[in-house]
Formats: structure tokens, C-alpha cells, sequence
């Protein structure tokens, strides 16, 4: 991670209230995929991880008997409930959480979904966090992210080499595969961005 979770969160709360006025149109693909692949059943209980404003969260949740949404900015997560507060829902709650502490415990999962936050880890973080997702043994994981299909370019709007450090779509699916996932589906929505669908090998065994 190129900068401390804390510089991370303030930069985040700084932008929470024009967050969703903000996403390009590869965001806003990236989004409805991610929903898409995540398809919960009535009885599933969702994790969506780095929630910000609640997009996918609160897309989810009328499907889902219920979504947690874990966030390192207060900002983020407050535009959220008060969405979850203006729409109803009762089934969706915001609190603070990582990729690597999520906070779960005690908590069946059984879906992982998260959209474009994972690439302000560095790989091995990438790959810690993919391990600790795999320990709560959701049945999917879904990741829309900035991610490499070719070589990198800097000079793509899609992330700031400063603050970002994103993942070939290699490693990804090597991080995902040596955690016991396997990828079902791989979304190219432009050269850097993405979406990554795991399931469990078991789950396809069975």
C-alpha cells in the first residue's frame, strides 16, 4: 500500500459527498457487473468490502437476506446509511472494516463482492486479503477493479500511480487460485479495468 489506511480514509472523506457523481463509465460498468455476477438469493448474506457510498451494497440488498458493508472512511459509509435510511432498507449496515480485518466474526458469508478498492493494496497484500476472504468461505467472490490486461500505462485515467497500485489480471487469478477459488468468469471492461468472478472449487465439484 503506497499510503497508510488512515491517509487513505481522509482522502476518501474529503470526496464522500461528490463520490457518486464522480465515476467514469467504466466505474459505472465495472458496478452493474459486479452486481450482476454477485446475484444473491434470498437467504444469502453478502460482504461487500471498501462499500464507500454503497452501490453495490445497496443494489444488493433487496435480493439478499442481508449485506454488510465494511469501509475505512467514515464519510463514505455515513452517504451510505443515510441511502439505506432514504430507501428502506433494513437489511444493509456500514461499519468500519479492511480487505485483511474485515470484522466478521461469527458471521456466515456467502458472497464476497467489492469495486474498485482493492488496488490501493500492494500485491502481497492483494494476495492476504484474497487468503482471509477465502477463510470465511463464501461460495463467490466477485472483484471489479482497475487491473491490468496488458501492459501497464500511466497515462490511463483509471488510476494515479501515486496513491494506486493495481494488479495484472495474472496475478489476481494466481492469488485466487492458490486460495482455493476458481475463476468462472473474467470481464474486460477496458485495458485497465475489470471484473474477476471466483467460485470455490468445491462448489464447481459439486
Amino acid at each position: 500500500m503506497k499510503r497508510s489506511v488512515a491517509d487513505h480514509a481522509a482522502r476518501f472523506d474529503e470526496k464522500a459527498s461528490e463520490y457518486d457523481d464522480s465515476g467514469s463509465e467504466e466505474y459505472r460498468a465495472c458496478a452493474n457487473l459486479v452486481i450482476e455476477h454477485a446475484a444473491p438469493e434470498s437467504d444469502d448474506s453478502v460482504l461487500d468490502l471498501g462499500a464507500g457510498t454503497g452501490a453495490i451494497a445497496l443494489a444488493l440488498a433487496p435480493d439478499a437476506e442481508a449485506v454488510i458493508g465494511r469501509d475505512i472512511s467514515e464519510g463514505m459509509m455515513d452517504e451510505a446509511r443515510a441511502k439505506a435510511e432514504e430507501r428502506g432498507l433494513e437489511n444493509v449496515s456500514f461499519d468500519y472494516g479492511t480487505f485483511r480485518e474485515p470484522d466478521v466474526d461469527g458471521v456466515s458469508v456467502d458472497i464476497v463482492t467489492s469495486n474498485f478498492a482493492m488496488h490501493h493494496l500492494a500485491d502481497d497484500e492483494k494476495r492476504e486479503a484474497i487468503d482471509v476472504i477465502a477463510a470465511l468461505e463464501p461460495r463467490r467472490f466477485v472483484l471489479g477493479d482497475v487491473m491490468f490486461f496488458g501492459e501497464p500505462d500511466p497515462s490511463e485515467p483509471f488510476y494515479d500511480p501515486s496513491v494506486d497500485d493495481p494488479a495484472t489480471v495474472g496475478t489476481l487469478a494466481d492469488a485466487f487460485t492458490d486460495a482455493g477459488f476458481s475463476l468462472t468468469a473474467v470481464e474486460r471492461v477496458h485495458d485497465q479495468v475489470g471484473v474477476l468472478v471466483a467460485e470455490r472449487a468445491e462448489n464447481q465439484e459439486a
